[in-house]
């Protein structure tokens, strides 16, 4: 369990917000643009990258081009946060050697050198899906990110789900999230939110946080059963879950079987994948790829009630 972890200042309207691509090629450019106007009716100011529409295959345009906005968004001492158009792939690449505290170079893995960034002062990351990977990066690092809608997703949520976000960006307190409790009691711990697919692409890498006192909180898109039995599986086995708290679960969105293939339903997978852990689980709780997408703070102190289905931050 992270020792320490800072949550940056409240943001506040006339603030600069950096807008980046660090994961798939934009593709919803409607949607993109709809996420940029909510944030400025909101009175930020957000600079995009010129590069925003750089395509490389399926990535945003290559490693060093994405590392390097990072970077400079990270380094920016007028910025205040950095936005993420979409998920998609393509964050864990640009992680390779990198440190989010310290100056100088690191070897990319690849025979060149790639920067590595520092920032006069913690700022927000906000992003989910495959932002997962830099937002647990940044916790490694001792710093609190947003798992919460990017750009191309924002616009789709419902007004409260978008206040939500704002509440904790610019220093209110949240509400408690209600779902399904499963049982287990009620436990406090470290809250760790992440789209499952890319958390469990960390596990037993350099980026894979401590798990010990922590609350999970997973969701994801368009993986089968089978892939959702075959993922949890191999955090059983890896002895990933052996001290983790409790699991809060999300939506778990598109996640249907092949047509006239034998299966269990995502929620039986769910229930005999992580029933028997004698730890508090909740499910049907009101985050992940489909609307709507309740921003959760990463690394903060939360509380989870098995019993009543509640997810609540205390921090």
């Amino acid at each position: 369990m992270q020792s320490k972890i800072i949550v940056p200042p409240p943001l506040k309207p006339g603030d600069l917000l950096r807008v980046i691509a660090p994961s798939g090629a934009l593709r919803e450019f409607r949607a993109f643009e709809r996420g940029i106007e909510i944030w400025r009716s909101r009175g930020y100011r957000l600079e995009i990258i010129p590069e925003i529409d750089d395509q490389w295959g399926y990535l945003a345009g290559k490693d060093e081009n994405r590392r390097h906005y990072l970077a400079t968004a990270w380094q920016d001492p007028e910025c205040r946060g950095i936005l993420c158009a979409r998920g998609g792939f393509g964050s864990t690449r640009i992680l390779e050697n990198w440190n989010w505290g310290e100056i100088g170079e690191g070897e990319s893995g690849r025979g060149g050198k790639i920067p590595i960034p520092h920032s006069p002062f913690p700022k927000w990351l906000i992003g989910f899906s495959d932002i997962t990977a830099l937002l647990w990066s940044l916790y490694q690092a001792g710093i609190s990110g947003v798992h919460a809608p990017v750009l191309t997703t924002i616009g789709d949520e419902p007004n409260w789900a978008i206040q939500r976000l704002f509440d904790w960006l610019e220093g209110r307190p949240l509400a408690p999230l209600k779902g399904f409790g499963w049982g287990g009691g009620v436990v406090t711990g470290i809250l760790l939110p992440a789209n499952l697919t890319v958390a469990t692409h960390l596990l037993a890498t350099p980026i894979q946080p401590n798990m010990d006192g922590v609350i999970l909180a997973f969701e994801d898109v368009t993986e089968a059963p089978y892939r959702i039995d075959r993922m949890l599986t191999q955090w059983r086995m890896s002895g990933a879950l052996s001290k983790v708290r409790g699991i809060a679960l999300g939506s778990f969105s598109k996640c249907e079987a092949p047509p006239n293939v034998p299966s269990f339903n995502v929620e039986e997978v769910l229930r005999d994948r992580l029933g028997d852990l004698g730890i508090p689980v909740v499910s049907g709780l009101p985050f992940g790829h489909e609307a709507p997408n309740a921003a959760l703070p990463v690394g903060v102190k939360a509380t989870l009630d098995g019993e009543q289905g509640i997810l609540d931050v205390t921090e």
